[in-house]
């Protein structure tokens, strides 16, 4: 597409327009929204992991002081999800985990609504739940969902049973004949990871009403399309009897990814006929956090002498709790993440979303790339060792470049991850022997690649031109921190019309007022709201310039719009004012407007090699290199991060600023993840760590500046050859931090977090290997569809 005016207009340092008001406290979220006569809700929730429902009661609770209206299933009987409908609202019958909401209270206060729903009785039997993967597909396991078979299928192709709710697999190639060939060395890896928590610093909340026969949700969510249709379906009302607004969003990191509290507050809004605000307590946030899930990875390789790679056969069981969720769409990533990076001669890979008696996961940054890297840059080092060959180097020989084929068969474009792992060399140096240092620790260094994709989709936007010269950008974006609704899709927006961004408005989400949309996540805004928003600028340029070319008399193609003023080409400061000439188009004309949609392009994949996918092939790759050099104390087992640098493939960088915070914060967030943060589920099924206290995010204290170099010119459909920079950053922190350490102590990490605890157990020798029984080395047998 050729652009009526350079691409670098666009680029700026331009600083955030919201900063000020979020560090001073003014910004007002949901959970700040409150209105005289507004009721307050909280929910009864299970305090078991698996029963049979005998009782529940609300009779005596309705009768407490403030109680308004009480919800239970009997309110919401639709179920919901993706892929297949298996998600209710309330539990009904039967308790599937530790925190399932029974029943939801509206009282004149929060505290009258706590006590109401400690009141309500209930009576359960308790059954003996399934809290491990291992124990789900054992056989004659007991089913968490023993309908399963009669749910509704929402997407076709994907082998399910038992307690497995989604399958999706890859067979590319004859993995049996690489492995049978006796020139080729074979690898085996197995590995496990733990969930980690968002921690936003907004919990989940909403205020909802119902007026005139419709529902008004003001949300916290990523998704306000999202929560319009399962609020609807849940409910069993038409979708359009759900209007979803969205003010700024305190963070989500894919928490708010999916609906959540909101149709509770609508129920209870329309049974009391009065405003409703829910708020998830820090502690519901922690115990019911769709979190990222805990996995566990087999993968086997056969690779020759020389270094290549000619068949690679893996496994990745995702615990998706006792609801399918988010999980059941990602089982399609494993095969771009896990599959992703390295050419294969042959390739299959069966990813499956696990059901057991624990809360429900969900989307999290870069979701299960985060561990699927972990693993196979933790295997690519092995077979480094395996065969004697140099990591960097193997990697240089084997990483995907222009005209390679992925899992899937697509055919890549373009030599990015190859010069971006050159580059790192050239600029942090040769590798080092992991040596151990005067102060007695042990120091190492690694360098891994991570392939992530940008989650294109619908998008839509509209561009009104105002009678002072400014613009209004109309989408269902939402700004969740990133910075992308004050910063890129303004620059965007401004470079079309000539304009400097603070004189561009972006309107908040409004589903009443903007098209249809995706949602916020998988750094898809800039790229498609981004391109919807500049082809809606597309039209409004072409109405502003035919009525200037009449006003001027000057042919179109010789007009310019900058620093808002309408220009003959060539010719500084002639022409008029944008101003002047949208008088004369709302004279002539009406007020200028202009609308834009984009989607997927649909790159495509090798027929018939991906099954129980919903992406067959990616349309946008993203690809980073990181490095870091870390210290292991042999005595305590801490790990400490001495340096961390980040080389990330952006397209094109709109705002290196902006960008920049997203690497701090995404490499700081999986910093956490690879060295503190860890979820254990008890006996009960609840989880251990129920705060902060017992939580352990990273502090300022735990992370350091990064070193980062922005990689520009890779391929991108998106606008000005943009690619999303906030979820990558994390990619390969968890990867590049095991390696350094596997490399310090000599000793392969197979599992994360490394808390200090796991890694003295490896340099004493003391940690066993990780066996994962449960997976057969005879790749069919982990699978449904290929098991018979």
């Amino acid at each position: 597409m050729t652009l009526p005016y350079p691409p670098n207009t666009a680029v700026m340092n331009l600083p955030r327009r919201d900063a000020k008001d979020k560090l001073l406290g003014r910004t007002r979220y949901t959970v700040d929204e409150g209105s005289h006569g507004m009721l307050h809700a909280a929910a009864r929730r299970s305090e078991i992991a698996s029963g049979r429902i005998v009782k529940i009661d609300v009779t005596p609770a309705l009768s407490m002081p403030g109680v308004k209206a009480i919800a239970t299933c009997e309110d919401a009987p639709g179920l919901h999800g993706i892929g297949i409908a298996d998600h209710p609202l309330f539990a009904k019958d039967v308790v599937r985990y530790h925190g399932e909401p029974l029943a939801v209270v509206a009282a004149t206060t929060l505290a009258q609504a706590r006590d109401a729903a400690a009141a309500i009785l209930v009576e359960i039997d308790p059954i003996a739940p399934v809290l491990t993967m291992a124990e789900a597909l054992a056989k004659d396991a007991p089913l968490i969902h023993p309908d399963w078979a009669s749910y509704e299928i929402l997407r076709d192709g994907a082998a399910r049973g038992g307690n497995v709710a989604w399958e999706a697999t890859v067979v590319r190639g004859d993995t049996e004949a690489a492995f049978a060939r006796d020139d080729v060395i074979l690898v085996e890896g197995t590995y496990r990871v733990g969930r980690q928590s968002h921690v936003p610093f907004e919990p989940r909340a909403v205020v909802a009403s119902y007026e005139d026969g419709r529902f008004h949700i003001h949300t916290s969510t990523q998704v306000p399309w999202t929560v319009r249709h399962v609020t609807a379906k849940v409910l069993g009302v038409p979708e359009a009897a759900v209007h979803v607004t969205v003010p700024a969003v305190g963070g989500g990191f894919g928490l708010k990814f999916d609906c959540s509290l909101e149709p509770f507050a609508a129920i209870l809004a329309r049974k009391t006929g009065r405003k409703v605000s829910l708020v998830n307590s820090r502690r519901e946030e922690q115990m019911t956090c769709l979190s990222r899930e805990n996995a566990d990875i087999l993968i086997r390789s056969a690779v020759t002498p020389e270094g290549d790679i000619v068949g690679r056969e893996a496994t990745v069981l995702m615990d998706c709790g006792a609801y399918g969720g988010e999980q059941v769409f990602l089982t399609t990533m494993t095969a771009h993440t896990l599959g992703g990076n390295y050419r294969l001669g042959s390739v299959k890979i069966a990813s499956q979303a696990v059901y057991t008696s624990t809360p429900p996961n969900g989307a999290f940054r870069a979701c299960n790339g985060v561990y699927n890297t972990f693993a196979l840059e933790c295997h690519t080092d092995e077979i480094c060792k395996a065969i004697g060959m140099d990591p960097v180097a193997f990697r240089r020989r084997n990483v995907v470049g222009d005209g390679d084929i992925g899992a899937t068969g697509q055919v890549f474009e373009g030599d990015v991850l190859g010069p971006m792992l050159d580059l790192a060399i050239a600029t942090y140096g040769p590798h080092e022997r992991a040596k151990k240092g005067p102060d007695g620790r042990l120091y190492g260094r690694a360098t891994t690649v991570g392939t992530w994709f940008i989650f294109v989709g619908p998008s839509s936007a509209t561009v009104n031109l105002n009678a002072d010269g400014s613009a209004t950008l109309v989408t269902s974006g939402v700004e969740i921190g990133s910075g992308t609704m004050v910063q890129s899709l303004p620059q965007i927006v401004a470079a079309n019309l000539g304009l400097h961004p603070d004189a561009v408005i972006v309107k908040t989400a409004d589903t009443d007022a903007s098209g249809r949309d995706l949602g916020v996540g998988g750094g898809r805004t800039t790229v498609s709201i981004g391109a919807a928003s500049q082809e809606a600028c597309a039209e409004v340029r072409s109405k502003l310039l035919a009525v200037a070319s009449q006003m001027l008399q000057t042919p179109q193609d010789d007009l310019v719009l900058t620093q808002g003023r309408v220009e003959i080409r060539d010719r500084p400061g002639s022409g008029t004012t944008i101003q002047t000439v949208i008088a004369q188009a709302e004279l002539d004309h009406g007020p200028i407007s202009g609308s834009g949609a984009f989607t997927a392009p649909g790159i495509p994949a090798m027929p018939g090699c991906a099954a129980g996918h919903f992406i067959d092939a990616i349309d946008i790759p993203v690809f980073a290199v990181h490095d870091c050099d870390v210290a292991v104390d042999p005595d305590t087992g801490k790990v400490e991060v001495l340096a961390y640098r980040v080389i990330q493939d952006v397209g094109r960088a709109l705002n290196p600023r902006a960008i920049h915070g997203q690497i701090q914060g995404g490499v700081t967030q999986g910093i956490g993840y690879a060295l503190h943060e860890e979820i254990t589920i008890n006996a009960e099924g609840a989880f251990d760590q129920t705060c902060f206290s017992s939580y352990r995010i990273p502090t300022a204290l735990d992370t350091l500046p990064i070193d980062y170099h922005l990689y520009e010119g890779a391929p991108s459909c998106g606008p000005l050859g943009t690619k999303g920079a906030g979820e990558v950053p994390i990619l390969n922190v968890g990867a590049t931090i095991a390696c350094a350490v596997a490399n310090a102590i000599g000793t392969p990490v197979n599992a994360l977090p490394l808390t200090a605890p796991r890694v003295l157990g490896l340099t004493d020798g003391l940690s066993s290997g990780l066996e994962l029984s449960h997976l057969s080395r005879h790749w069919h047998e982990n699978t449904i569809a290929f098991s018979k």
